[in-house]
């Protein structure tokens, strides 16, 4: 059959999809896609700004959907519906993996490149991210002073202080454990939350009794996801470090921060100690 009309050639056989809208489509509507796609602003020529700037946009994008479904786990906790926890930190869990991808568009950045655009955007710095922030305080790393850096934005510091004041998603994670019999000790349960969680030898032991028991049970699944969890966010803040290293070695930070040295520090510190800990002892 000769026939030279491709596929593409002919008309759409249902003429709703070329039928005019009578506004902005259903899907712009719902996704707000034009207000995405005019937050990309450049203030220089140099090409890979806007690579820099999708990057980070997207990052917070992500950050959103993360506080979303640490806070959903959290709840659940509270509530002791361990299912529905477990649900939302497995949807993070595929969306810290994204998270860690999108480093891609900016990660080989030169010293010449980044510096092609670096002082155009002056004290503007990743770690003023007031999302990033309810991540931190949601897994415990609470401080004071990064949420007082907030204080001249009324909306957002309210915001980030509830998130401050509130427990963080492993107290939550202990205290679900605790009603269900476990030995975590009553000065952990009782602790100030808005103090930075530290490893604590009783919950170490907690956990080395989960995993030294049959490894079927729920619990020992809720310690791997929460571990895939920790891993994820390491893995996260390591690609920050190489990230920076590469593209401004160790140059003081924009914000007036050490930069690098100050990165370094902050991806050290473990998320959830005592599952890594317990390990050792099992």
């Amino acid at each position: 059959m000769n026939d030279s009309t491709t596929t593409l050639d002919r008309p759409v056989a249902d003429d709703a999809l070329t039928r005019p809208f009578p506004g902005a489509s259903p899907y712009d509507t719902y996704v707000h896609a034009s207000v995405l796609n005019s937050l990309q602003q450049p203030l220089t020529e140099a090409p890979d700004e806007m690579g820099f700037l999708v990057t980070t946009q997207v990052m917070e994008l992500w950050f959103t959907l993360i506080v979303h479904e640490w806070r959903t786990a959290r709840v659940a906790f509270a509530k002791d519906e361990l299912p529905a926890a477990m649900d939302a930190l497995t949807r993070s869990r595929r969306a810290l993996t994204a998270l860690s991808g999108a480093w891609a568009p900016i990660a080989a950045l030169t010293p010449a490149q980044f510096n092609g655009f670096r002082a155009a955007f002056g004290r503007a710095s990743g770690f003023q991210s007031a999302m990033y922030r309810h991540m931190e305080f949601l897994l415990g790393d609470k401080n004071a002073g990064l949420l007082r850096a907030h204080s001249g934005d009324r909306a957002v510091h309210e915001a980030l202080g509830e998130t401050f004041r509130e427990p963080s998603l492993y107290d939550e994670v202990l205290a679900h454990l605790h009603r269900q019999g476990r030995p975590v000790p009553a000065h952990v349960l009782e602790r100030d939350v808005t103090r930075p969680y530290a490893s604590d030898p009783g919950v170490v032991e907690t956990w080395r009794q989960i995993y030294a028991g049959p490894q079927h049970h729920p619990h020992v699944a809720l310690g791997e996801l929460l571990t895939d969890v920790a891993e994820l966010v390491a893995r996260w803040r390591y690609e920050h470090v190489a990230v920076v290293r590469r593209a401004m070695g160790a140059k003081p930070g924009s914000a007036g921060s050490s930069g690098l040295a100050w990165l370094e520090r902050r991806a050290a510190r473990p998320v959830f100690p005592e599952l890594w800990e317990a390990r050792g002892a099992v």
